[in-house]
């Protein structure tokens, strides 16, 4: 990736389509000169920066495009660190797309996706790990994902990961320090001191990679599979959860024969509901194939809500389905419904106390939606089986938890040549392989493929 940071760009930073406001950006050393050629009102060069400005917008025939507010930000006290203006416009498409032509008549240069945030981070107003956070705080649709994001992008995540790699970098100058010395055999660095550094910046590595999973859940939604066998009542129960008629239902069993996606937000965790076709042996190709897919989304969910007929299944069905179903990763609520008709119906008739499996047990019906919120609560509580701050360090990007396993890898390497008592080169060189691991997070160490590849993903205005 190329970095024009000389250039102005300009793009159009609302959602497209008509709506009642748009607003258009412009950032780089010409954005308020540009913008001055076509701003109809005061001088923009000559106002002091964070004012707003109301005025009309024109074209190069002096035609007026619409009537406006441009917002003026001089570098570097913008997003960017550059001069940046933003033109609030009315929504119309046609206006925009004038608006944004005449810009780019006049001297700029449509903006490349991601490029306004790739740009505050080459100027020094965010680092990488900040900057991600900004395309994942837009992508936020619950409250446990926007959370993380807050935190990440407000430094919470890189002042940790930075604190770390300081002191790991004050040991690492005395090592190198030594190499310098190596015909003196001096040793300037306490190994007893380095080797405790090392396991305690080990452990808090260990730390924010546990949290890597619940992070990953939190932010992309828990993946939940509602299966069981045909008329157990799972798409009752899914309309049940979502208050709404989503899932056709019939006393026909496998009436589902393809699997139905919604979400569900409980607690402002999000849950990818699925309800699936019926397990059993199917009567015709098709619900064959659905009874497969049943059977593959259950193997890549973290949650399954195994649904069962109390008046019509018997335990030794219901323990045989589970067998099928349960694999090493998955969390399972056994949802026992129609209780209405079998009311007496008990745990321990299913799963006898000294049974080596327990499931989370709720009696629901899904019918007369008896005990859905105590399912809802049950699902949100499988995820956060532990107290969660969502204001602390939680690990939600697979390029910082493949950054962090590598960094606890060459730190591993560290206290192995430690205890061998190998050469300070070797230390050294392994030293500097967990700064370059720590320091790809933050972006202290990055390459034009890997900011491209980050960058490429935001959306055009941002």
């Amino acid at each position: 990736m190329s970095h024009h940071l000389n250039d102005t760009i300009v793009a159009l930073a609302t959602p497209p389509g008509a709506g009642a406001i748009g607003v258009i950006r412009l950032s780089g050393p010409e954005a308020i000169a540009i913008a001055d050629r076509a701003f109809y009102g005061k001088s923009l060069s000559a106002q002091p920066s964070h004012t707003v400005h109301f005025g009309s917008l024109r074209n190069e025939q002096g035609r007026i495009l619409d009537e406006v507010v441009a917002t003026l930000f001089v570098g570097p006290r913008s997003y960017t660190g550059e001069h940046v203006v933003e033109v609030s416009c009315h929504g119309s498409d046609y206006i925009l797309q004038e608006a944004i032509q005449l810009f780019v008549r006049l001297g700029a240069r449509l903006a490349n996706p991601g490029e306004y945030t790739l740009r505050a981070f080459l100027n020094g107003r965010m680092d990488l790990s900040q900057a991600e956070a900004v395309a994942d705080l837009i992508a936020s649709s619950s409250r446990a994902s926007h959370a993380i994001a807050m935190q990440q992008m407000r430094g919470g995540f890189s002042d940790e990961i930075k604190k770390l790699r300081q002191e790991l970098i004050d040991f690492a100058s005395l090592i190198e320090l030594e190499l310098d010395f190596s015909e003196e055999d001096v040793e300037f660095a306490d190994r007893s001191k380095l080797e405790a550094l090392v396991h305690r910046i080990q452990r808090i590595i260990k730390a924010l990679l546990d949290s890597f999973q619940l992070g990953n859940v939190l932010k992309n939604g828990v993946s939940t599979v509602i299966a069981g066998r045909p008329n157990a009542g799972k798409s009752t129960l899914l309309n049940a959860l979502l208050n709404e008629e989503r899932a056709i239902v019939s006393e026909i069993a496998g009436t589902t024969r393809d699997t139905i996606e919604e979400v569900l937000n409980i607690k402002g965790v999000q849950f990818r509901i699925i309800d699936t076709a019926g397990i059993r042996d199917a009567t015709d190709a098709i619900e064959a194939i659905g009874v497969e897919k049943t059977l593959q989304k259950v193997q890549s969910s973290a949650l399954l809500v195994y649904v069962f007929d109390v008046a019509a299944t018997q335990p030794e069905e219901v323990r045989a389905d589970l067998e099928k179903l349960v694999h090493e990763n998955i969390h399972v609520l056994v949802a026992a419904n129609k209780m209405d008709l079998n009311p007496y119906t008990k745990q321990e008739h299913y799963f006898p106390k000294d049974s080596p499996a327990h499931y989370h047990w709720v009696p629901v019906s899904a019918l007369n939606k008896m005990n859905v919120d105590y399912l809802k609560d049950s699902l949100h509580d499988a995820v956060l089986t532990k107290k969660v701050n969502l204001e602390s360090t939680i690990v939600a990007n697979a390029r910082h938890y493949e950054a962090l396993q590598k960094a606890y890898e060459s730190l591993a390497r560290v206290l192995e040549g430690l205890s061998a008592g190998i050469t300070s080169d070797f230390v050294a060189m392994d030293i500097r392989a967990a700064l370059h691991h720590l320091g790809e997070i933050t972006g202290e160490i990055s390459t034009d493929d890997l900011l491209g590849n980050i960058f490429s993903r935001f959306c055009i205005g941002k």
